[in-house]
């Protein structure tokens, strides 16, 4: 089932539309044509009871005015570049800064800053909606006019799969991942850090301290990085400073759908596999949140009250030509999935 309601309007008066859907197990996820963002999304614990698994706002205004990218659409390249600048074909592109020296996310008026057209699709097993986007050519300084396509499909085997595409007229980059903060628990339920995590990477990509890759991989074997068996978030987390914000290099190396996390929370049994075609998968614990954000629920998100599981391509690959290419040429199509499924044991 789906339903299509207005979440509220922009500051120019530009209407934003919330579509809900529904699947026949009562999971729910509400997707807005503000960013393509996941605002919720309901999942049944051991018993049967749904509870909100995505961090959120109750209101438009908070998503407008300070919204750290819960549930957005990261693009036209999610996560960092260096310097705020690459080359490609021999020419320098110069972008916007908005993290230390570097860009984050896509600039300043990223994808996730954007009003999307949706169209809403049914079938007897999955709802969904389809988002699309024009990046002009230029925007943020990008080359090339892209064409960007972001669909949410809610299945009845409790899975929501999120798609990627982009075409372009020009050579480009592109890099886009869905960025929601998950707390199994349910989104008012505190901390993170008893869950327990698998990551079916054996290495990761060293960050110097404005976490940009060195261009290393390391093997993850011997350090608080390791989740190659399940282990608590929380565990060894004092150990890797403030919190865990690294990417992580999936042991299948991209191309086609396969396992990259599974994530427990033991204290509701709900469970979450992330399965994606990304080479890689940022694992963030929130570790930027202070109690100043009330969220949907109406509680104050404190530090490591969600994680992230932003599968992707690696952070800065345009500087990196070692790294899986993020390389989009006129002709090709850029086609990303990845499928997040529930289950409650």
């Amino acid at each position: 089932m789906i339903q299509k309601t207005e979440f509220g309007k922009t500051s120019d008066g530009t209407a934003v539309d919330l579509y809900t859907l529904t699947n026949r197990n009562g999971m729910i996820a509400k997707v807005m044509t503000y960013g393509a963002i996941l605002t919720e999304l309901d999942v049944p614990d051991r018993n049967g009871k749904n509870a909100d698994v995505v961090l959120g706002f109750a209101d438009l205004k908070d998503y407008l005015e300070r919204n750290p990218f819960f549930g957005a659409t990261a693009g036209r390249y999610a996560n960092r570049i260096a310097g705020g600048q690459f080359t490609l074909d021999g020419k320098t592109y110069h972008l916007f800064i908005n993290n230390g020296p570097n860009t984050l996310h896509g600039g300043k008026q990223g994808f996730d800053k954007k009003i999307w057209k949706a169209e809403p699709h049914q079938t007897a097993d999955a709802a969904s909606v389809t988002f699309s986007y024009l990046s002009p050519d230029g925007e943020e300084n990008f080359p090339g006019k892209l064409a960007v396509t972001c669909t949410y499909t809610l299945a009845n085997d409790n899975s929501l799969k999120i798609e990627f595409t982009a075409t372009t007229d020009k050579p480009t980059v592109v890099n886009l991942a869905n960025h929601s903060y998950f707390n199994l628990g349910g989104e008012s339920s505190g901390q993170i850090l008893d869950h327990v995590l698998y990551l079916n990477a054996d290495k990761y990509t060293v960050v110097n301290d404005q976490l940009i890759p060195t261009g290393e991989l390391r093997a993850v074997k011997g350090t608080p990085m390791d989740f190659t068996t399940p282990t608590p978030v929380g565990s060894r987390i004092a150990q890797v400073g403030s919190g865990y914000d690294h990417n992580y290099v999936i042991n299948s190396g991209g191309g086609t759908l396969a396992l990259a996390a599974r994530v427990k929370d033991p204290a509701s049994g709900r469970v979450m596999e992330v399965w994606t075609t990304q080479p890689g998968v940022q694992f963030y614990t929130s570790n930027f949140l202070d109690g100043s954000l009330t969220g949907v629920g109406g509680k104050n998100y404190v530090k490591h009250s969600g994680f992230c599981l932003e599968t992707q391509h690696f952070p800065d690959s345009p500087n990196h030509p070692d790294f899986p290419s993020t390389e989009l040429r006129p002709g090709q199509k850029y086609d990303q999935v990845t499928v997040f499924r529930f289950s409650a044991r």
